[in-house]
C-alpha cells in the first residue's frame, strides 16, 4: 500500500493531481488508514501512467474515463477502444488543419505589414486594420 505522497513520487505527479483524479473519478477512492491517510494499491502507479499517456495523446479527462471504463468492462472489445482512438485522431487532424489555416492567415497579415510601416502610428497598422475590417465583414 502506498500513501498519497509515495504514490505521487512514484508516478511523477503531485498529491493535488491525485486528489483531482479522484474527484474526476479517474482513480478509485482509496482505502484510508486508521489515521485517515489515503492508502493506494501499487497498481495505482500504472493507472496514473495510463492517464498521463492518454493525455499526451490528446484525450480529455472525460475520454480517459471512458477508456478506463472500457478497460474494466467485460462486454468491451479492442474495437471499441480503436474506434475512440480513430475519433480522437480525426479530431486532432481537424484541429491541425485549423491551426495551419490560422498560421497562414497570420503570415499573410505579417507580410502585408511592410517594413517601412513599422514606425507608423498604431492607428495606421495594417494588421489591426485587416482584423477590424474582417470583423466588420462578419458582422454585416
Amino acid at each position: 500500500m502506498l500513501t498519497i505522497g509515495k504514490l505521487a513520487d512514484f508516478a511523477g505527479v503531485t498529491p493535488d493531481t491525485l486528489r483531482f483524479y479522484e474527484r474526476e473519478q479517474l482513480m478509485p477512492v482509496p482505502k484510508k488508514s486508521e489515521a485517515g491517510y489515503r492508502l493506494y494499491e501499487t497498481d495505482a502507479v500504472r493507472r496514473i501512467g495510463f492517464i498521463r499517456e492518454a493525455q499526451s495523446c490528446g484525450f480529455t479527462l472525460a475520454e480517459i474515463g471512458e477508456l478506463l471504463a472500457l478497460r474494466e468492462s467485460e462486454d468491451a472489445c479492442c474495437g471499441d477502444v480503436r474506434r475512440r482512438a480513430l475519433e480522437k485522431k480525426l479530431q486532432l487532424e481537424t484541429k491541425i488543419r485549423t491551426l495551419k489555416a490560422m498560421s497562414k492567415a497570420l503570415n499573410s497579415l505579417i507580410t502585408d505589414c511592410v517594413e517601412d510601416g513599422l514606425t507608423h502610428p498604431v492607428g495606421e497598422c495594417p494588421i489591426l486594420a485587416a482584423l477590424e475590417s474582417s470583423c466588420a465583414a462578419r458582422s454585416a
